[in-house]
């Protein structure tokens, strides 16, 4: 009687001819990929000072996903696309106010890194100089208060 030991073996040699094959399509393909994401066409200006423009622009808006960093700064997807949009509506005419205008609309005034003072935020504005000069005006009350309960001491009853 002739033994099976055959099949088992022919079926873990096509698993690991599989898996090889998987490995080398997928190290293949990872670096297609990576370029594709973290490389994307750069962008055509008509001119230097729409370059121009278009940086400074960008140096002004804050990315959505980073939160920290500037849309030129930015290497997010979103940063990409959003400059995109950004030259794109540069190209069709808009003005600098134009352009922020339809960013804050989208993604509210956060997309700012100046926002306007307005009431509503005259706190974040104004609130950091009022507490620092309020904790000023505290230490001084109290260095002032303790200095007055202190007497001096006289000669005679210093013990050193």
């Amino acid at each position: 009687m002739p033994s099976r030991s055959c099949p088992p073996r022919r079926n873990r040699m096509l698993r690991q001819v599989g898996v090889a094959l998987i490995a080398l399509t997928l190290s293949m393909a990872s670096p297609v990929m990576a370029q594709a994401v973290s490389d994307p066409t750069p962008l055509q200006y008509r001119d230097a000072a729409e370059e121009a423009r278009f940086h400074a622009l960008a140096a002004e808006l804050r990315c959505v996903q980073c939160q920290n960093q500037s849309l030129a700064d930015s290497n997010a997807q979103i940063a990409h696309d959003l400059r995109r949009e950004v030259l794109v509506l540069m190209q069709q005419g808009n003005s600098d106010a134009q352009i922020k205008q339809f960013l804050v609309d989208r993604y509210g005034e956060f997309v700012l890194y100046r926002p306007p003072m307005e009431a509503r935020n005259a706190l974040l504005w104004f609130g950091p100089p009022v507490a620092l000069l309020l904790g000023a005006g505290v230490l001084i009350w109290v260095v002032r208060r303790r200095s007055r309960g202190i007497e001096p001491m006289d000669k005679s009853e210093e013990r050193w």
